[in-house]
């Protein structure tokens, strides 16, 4: 059975201004998102899971999901505040999603395949799915993995960032991650804050479909202490870190030989398209995608 790639697009883009998920930056008009589909597909990914929200879904449809009619089977969950396992209920006052944790959990009941999670809007590039593809051709049910990125390799010229630094045992498995803020290229190097060699995780994941169990079971132990706060997020590198912590779940730490290239920023946009460029320019990927 080919795996899945479960794609998480329901974030609303705040700090960029819009929904940068469909923002052109390759020479065809290409999105961040469209080359990690190609790049999943020519790893053997089979089937594309986009968890969306309900307000933009007939756009998403029209701008992203039809570009793909052909070359993969698309299906889309949706991420919504009142999605809670039983006996919970949402603040009143909760606008915004439950975060990258909860995002996956909503589409436990439409992916039953191993899986990759990834971010709409990031570039993870060819090596990560091949990893990925790889890993989950032959994972248990209790068993995960990450494909970390170097931190040096991560950081955007445009403004702080925050990101999970991961430590891995010598026998690289993963023992946790810990969520770093404002991380600015200052703070690397020699003596500094970060050496830059750190494995940190962007949010990219393989996983057996019982990981939804873990994520329902952890989901409903954040909801006990933070479901009447109305901007409180279950993350996912969080929910992975305390199921390695409770020796529920192994994850197996891997790490990408590539940059990693992300719009975090409205002034990153330059530096990403250009570096795709280069890419389209080696022979990486066509000029045109779809």
């Amino acid at each position: 059975m080919k795996p899945t790639l479960l794609v998480l697009a329901a974030g609303m883009g705040s700090r960029y201004g819009g929904l940068k998920q469909i923002d052109p930056v390759g020479p065809s008009g290409e999105t961040l998102l469209d080359y990690s589909v190609f790049d999943a597909i020519r790893a053997g990914f089979g089937r594309v899971v986009f968890v969306i929200r309900r307000d933009f879904e007939a756009l998403f449809r029209g701008k992203i999901g039809a570009k793909y009619s052909g070359r993969a089977q698309v299906d889309y969950a949706f991420q919504s505040p009142d999605d809670l396992p039983p006996g919970f209920a949402a603040s009143p006052e909760r606008v915004k999603p439950w975060g990258t944790g909860h995002a996956a959990w909503c589409a436990r009941e439409i992916v039953r395949e191993p899986f990759a999670v990834i971010n709409a809007d990031d570039f993870y590039g060819a090596d990560a799915f091949r990893r990925l593809a790889d890993f989950l051709r032959g994972a248990r049910d209790d068993e995960a993995a990450l494909v970390g990125f170097t931190l040096s390799r991560t950081l955007s010229e445009s403004g702080a960032v925050s990101r999970g630094v991961c430590d891995v045992a010598p026998g690289g498995l993963l023992r946790g991650i810990t969520e770093h803020t404002r991380i600015v290229p200052a703070d690397v190097g020699p003596g500094k804050k970060f050496s830059g060699n750190e494995t940190v995780s962007m949010n990219c994941w393989g996983f057996a479909p019982r990981i939804f169990e873990g994520l329902g079971s952890g989901f409903s132990e954040f909801l006990k202490i933070s479901a009447a706060l109305p901007s409180a997020e279950f993350y996912l590198p969080a929910a992975v870190s305390a199921m390695v912590a409770h020796g529920t779940l192994t994850v197996r730490a891997l790490t990408a030989d590539a940059d990693w290239f992300g719009i975090t920023h409205r002034e990153d946009k330059p530096r990403v398209a250009a570096a795709i460029a280069a890419l389209v320019k080696a022979g990486a990927y066509p000029a045109k995608l779809f």
